[in-house]
């Protein structure tokens, strides 16, 4: 039984750099280096729209917009530039799908428009990097 439990202990500490290993995310070359997991998810039937159609469109409407990630602002919290304007996007560590993403990159982002009375705010779903 001792050997057993040994055995498993030896196991379970030989594999947990594996699950400590980072698996993607935004990069900002001007702060530390962010903590970021993997993720991903496939939302079909939405519309491409710019940040100044999603303004206004209705809350909770699902949209992609397609732009720059120019900064980290939160934890899992970042400011989206596109040609028409920015909003600020939630990403949760789970949605980078293993992809690093840096300022300099075009990204596609899919997600649940939160529109509040001054605020706009897309909760990611979906991160896809562009060519």
């Amino acid at each position: 039984m001792k050997k057993q439990a040994a055995l498993l202990a030896v196991v379970m500490l030989a594999s947990a750099p594996v699950f400590a290993a980072q698996q993607g995310g935004f990069v900002d070359p001007n702060a530390p280096a962010a903590q970021v997991k993997q993720g991903g998810f496939n939302a079909d039937n939405t519309s491409v729209v710019t940040v100044k159609q999603a303004e206004e469109m209705k809350d909770d409407s699902w949209i992609t917009v397609r732009g720059q990630l120019e900064k980290q602002i939160g934890d899992e919290d970042y400011q989206f530039r596109d040609q028409t304007g920015t909003m600020k996007v939630e990403i949760d560590h789970k949605r980078w799908n293993g992809q690093t993403i840096s300022p300099k990159d075009r990204v596609e982002l899919t997600g649940e428009l939160d529109k509040d009375f001054n605020s706009i705010e897309l909760d990611v779903k979906q991160v896809k990097k562009l060519p």
